[in-house]
């Protein structure tokens, strides 16, 4: 019969040893001469290749049934059969092709019969990942029986990664086989070149990677971690090459020698994190998408999320290992899954863990780009309303409450912290108004408190979070913060920062909620008022050191010689917000009544003729409802601006209703209580220390009207404490005045006021009681002010022009008329004011970065080209672009730099092209101005062209 076998079966049979096979150990390798006779024909004959496989599959099934039955020969046969196998892979690289059914195929047997025999799988392994080097991967997914093996194949040896045994060293021993493999196929373009198949095959690798990592402590990991990157390889599997396929070298994988020392639990843990990092820095955005999904899943079938420290430490390595362009993928992700449980009433170990690691991955110092953090944030904020809605005391709100702060980590262009805040703030406004969507009524005024109360925190941590970020380089104690000095910020990992502060009209929408019924509501705005005074809102022209207030003499120092003729007006957005804030506070002091919030709830049937259903998105009313949780259509959509103009037409309604209710001497009660006076006191401190130059224009018209209320010749009992209690607040203010400017003689006025007040027993408080004496002279203090040459000098105004400034009528009503008057409160989020910066940047270039894709979505627009042929003459021959004007986006707002006239933007008109077509020569210094208007770039407002993140911010 030898005579007459093919010539590729004779080489194949001389291959074995002559002697028995038992004497062939421990190697267990075929004759090397004929082995090369062997790989040499095949390599010389690819035609051949093919039955050369079949016939070494054949015998290869039927030396692994025997083996399974305990043939020791066949074993033997097993053995060599798998070098001749591996062998012919590496030499035949070129058409590794013909030879993959058959390699597949036989690894794939012998896994399934001796998957206990360490020697044996190894050897198949070995196979397997010379294989994985050499092949295209184009069979898998044409070829569906190769294809169901290989996919059988990565299952057997995720199976082995994740191994039980009692004996500690052979489970090692085991995973770190199968850690081999998959480290091998995940290296290999059998992964890559089928995105149907590759879903499956990464569900598969990960879930034995996650487990082992999951079952090694936090320290161990960080360790092995740090050194992933630096070393390509580990003790027992070498990583893939980046060389050209012919000219890589497959790993060979062997079992323990007896007599070595074992692997440890170390090793194993060292060499997933390898798989780990292997995988992610190979994988684009979709596959990366598949990497989380199948991540989840994983952690589902493990109980994975139980571990929340190994959830964010797998979260920010995933991101971290990412590639750079692909890294918003994982935030968005688990952002994504985070929502699927929205509707849960209770806080699972599911809700707790994502929560942590969306925490986790934005407050590392892992940059991302294309992520769309507006995006994030209105979904989060949803998430937020509707965990609210479900249970306000949930245990896991103030999870999410740090979640959404922490999207202030990172700052990729220089208003999106004031983006983020507006939307937050947008969303405050209608809760305001509106309430929470729930489905007992009962419950509504407790949950609308607990959610204007989280989403002021939100506000808050964002901001905090933003600037902790972002830390200032201080040269010295005495450094003066100007507008027209360069900001000196960096973030976390030391590069420059331009971050826009968020502008007081921004802000504005939260003032009224000072004057809400709930306390615990007033408490938390007046908080947060204080922190954005303090640490956010732009100190244009003002002194910038938080110290200001121990060292009063700086201020009298600093003569403020840029504004030397420009700062007396008022007219600036900064003034008009403290305007706005002195009456917010002079409502809450004395008005007998405040914002009844079941009024608010149940006032909403009106709010339907403003041409937008009320409480668009999640919010909405429950009067009209009847308590329904079915929401409106296009619920998850953005609030309209007719909306957001119907809920702020109905608050100024309200405070107007407040305002009418203020009697003009304090009245016979007030709803203020002692918090709210220790609140009050601490806003205005806070005002006059960081703004001292506004909060004296501001300040003092609003303390001779307080004092003034406060003068009555008889007052009850329950009034007069609150009228000492008043005057008391009035004098502390005016000696902090006094401490700024350096006034001795207001602060001794002050402190002498002070003592006499609060030297009053609960005894003396009590009706006829003569108050004439009791407060600070208000006509003495102003005197004293305006007489300071410190005050003088830093107006630049004589006495008497500032007497007649300081001493102007004040009300509350003149003092929000004038905010509501001016163009920024018109044109920004509350209107339909388009940012220059936004108008123009898609016109000039296509932008990549979906953060401002998601605010200003625009079609094709002007650009400089357009500019280019206008100046040549040619743009009514050559660009369609000017004959039509670019669609702005009316989702965007006025930018933060413009202030003044420069805020009133409105849309461009479009003209018809009949009337285009009319103008067949081109007027060279008509279509230049045209464009330029186009561009919103103008005589009367400049250049509006900014970059993304300014060297200097301009009032």
């Amino acid at each position: 019969m030898q005579l007459f076998s093919p010539n590729h079966v004779k080489l194949l049979n001389s291959c074995y040893p002559p002697t028995a096979l038992l004497t062939a150990g421990p190697d267990y390798s075929p004759n090397s001469h004929e082995l090369s006779r062997l790989t040499y024909y095949a390599s010389n004959h690819p035609g051949k290749l093919a039955k050369i496989g079949s016939e070494l599959d054949k015998r290869l099934k039927g030396e692994c049934r025997k083996a399974k039955s305990g043939n020791i020969r066949s074993r033997a046969a097993l053995l060599i059969s798998l070098s001749i196998l591996r062998s012919l892979a590496t030499e035949c690289r070129r058409d590794i092709a013909l030879l993959s059914p058959a390699l597949i195929s036989s690894v794939e047997c012998t896994l399934c019969s001796t998957p206990k025999d360490l020697e044996v799988v190894a050897r198949a392994a070995s196979v397997f990942t010379t294989w994985t080097t050499y092949t295209n991967g184009h069979l898998i997914g044409a070829d569906s029986a190769m294809t169901g093996e290989y996919l059988s194949i990565l299952s057997r040896f995720a199976s082995l990664s994740s191994s039980k045994s009692s004996d500690q060293e052979t489970q090692n021993r085991t995973r770190l086989i199968g850690v081999a493999a998959l480290t091998a196929a995940l290296n290999s373009d059998a992964l890559y070149n089928d995105i149907r198949n590759f879903g499956i095959q990464v569900s598969t690798i990960i879930r034995p990677i996650l487990a082992v990592l999951f079952e090694t402590p936090i320290s161990i990991l960080e360790d092995q971690a740090c050194a992933v990157k630096d070393s390509t390889s580990s003790p027992y599997l070498a990583e893939f090459r980046s060389r050209p396929a012919l000219e890589r070298r497959a790993v060979s994988i062997h079992a323990h020698v007896d007599g070595d020392q074992g692997p440890s639990t170390g090793d194993v843990s060292d060499a997933s994190l390898h798989a780990l990092f292997s995988l992610l820095s190979h994988t684009n955005g979709a596959q990366l998408g598949f990497v989380v999904q199948s991540s989840f899943d994983c952690l589902d079938t493990m109980q994975g999320w139980n571990k929340p420290e190994h959830c964010c430490w797998f979260a920010q390595k995933t991101a971290e290992w990412a590639q750079y362009q692909y890294r918003h993928v994982v935030p968005t992700w688990l952002v994504e899954r985070l929502l699927m449980h929205q509707d849960s009433s209770q806080n699972t170990p599911v809700q707790t863990a994502l929560t942590a690691m969306i925490t986790s991955v934005f407050s590392s110092t892992t940059p991302f780009i294309n992520l769309s953090s507006s995006d994030i944030m209105s979904n989060l904020l949803t998430l937020l309303t509707r965990s609210i809605s479900a249970n306000p005391e949930d245990s896991g709100l103030s999870s999410l409450v740090e979640c959404i702060s922490s999207l202030g980590c990172h700052v990729y262009y220089s208003d999106q912290i004031q983006d983020l805040a507006g939307e937050l703030i947008n969303r405050l406004v209608v809760i305001e108004v509106h309430g929470v969507l729930v489905a007992d009524k009962s419950s509504a005024l407790s949950t609308r408190s607990a959610g204007i109360r989280y989403l002021l925190e939100s506000l808050v941590g964002l901001i905090r979070v933003a600037n902790a970020s972002q830390p200032v380089d201080a040269d010295d104690e005495g450094q003066k913060a100007s507008i027209m000095a360069p900001s000196t910020e960096r973030s976390a990992d030391g590069r420059p920062s331009r971050r826009t502060k968020i502008q007081p009209d921004v802000w504005q929408d939260t003032l009224s909620i000072l004057c809400d019924a709930d306390a615990l509501i007033r408490n938390e705005c007046a908080a947060a008022l204080i922190y954005y005074i303090a640490q956010e809102m732009p100190k244009y022209g003002e002194f910038g050191d938080v110290a200001g207030f121990k060292h009063p003499q700086k201020i009298a120092e600093n003569t403020f010689r840029h504004l030397q003729s420009t700062f007396p007006s008022i007219g600036d957005v900064a003034s008009k917000f403290l305007n706005s804030v002195h009456a917010y506070v002079y409502v809450l002091a004395t008005s007998p009544t405040l914002h009844n919030p079941s009024a608010l709830l149940l006032d909403t049937k009106g709010s339907s003729s403003n041409g937008a259903a009320p409480g668009q998105d999640e919010h909405y009313d429950l009067a009209d409802n009847g308590g329904n949780l079915t929401p409106p259509p296009n619920s998850n959509n953005r609030r309209s601006i007719a909306s957001q103009h119907g809920v702020r037409e109905r608050k100024e309604s309200l405070v107007l209703r407040l305002l009418e209710k203020i009697p003009a001497p304090l009245g016979t009660s007030a709803e203020a209580s002692e918090e709210d006076y220790a609140n009050i006191l601490k806003i205005m401190t806070t005002i006059h220390i960081h703004l001292p130059m506004r909060g004296l224009l501001t300040g003092v018209p609003m303390l001779l009207a307080l004092e003034s209320a406060t003068e009555m010749s008889q007052v009850r009992d329950s009034l007069l404490q609150r009228i000492i209690t008043v005057k008391t607040v009035i004098a502390h203010v005016w000696r902090v005045i006094a401490q700024v400017w350096k006034i001795p003689e207001l602060m001794i006025l002050a402190e002498q006021t002070v003592q006499k007040l609060t030297s009053l027993s609960q005894e003396d408080i009590r009706a006829p009681f003569d108050l004439s004496g009791l407060g600070v002279d208000t006509n003495n203090a102003l005197t004293l002010i305006v007489s300071s040459r410190t005050v003088q000098e830093a107006f630049k105004l004589d006495r008497e022009s500032l007497l007649r400034r300081l001493s102007t009528k004040w009300t509350p009503e003149l003092a929000l008329k004038d905010f509501e008057q001016s163009s920024g409160y018109e044109n920004t989020f509350r209107g339909d004011g388009v940012s220059p910066l936004l108008k123009i940047s898609p016109a000039l270039m296509h932008i990549e970065n979906l953060s401002m894709q998601s605010l200003a979505r625009s079609t094709r627009g002007l650009g400089v080209t357009d500019l280019r042929e206008a100046l040549e003459g040619r743009s009514g021959m050559s660009n369609p672009a000017l004959t039509r004007p670019p669609s702005v986006s009316t989702l965007d707002h006025a930018s933060s730099f413009a202030s003044g006239d420069a805020h009133n933007l409105r849309l461009t008109q479009t003209r018809s092209r009949s009337r285009t077509k009319k103008r067949s020569t081109p007027n060279g210094a008509g279509e230049v101005r045209d464009v330029l208007s186009r561009l919103g770039i103008s005589k009367q407002n400049g250049s509006l062209l900014k970059a993304t993140f300014p060297v200097r911010q301009k009032s």
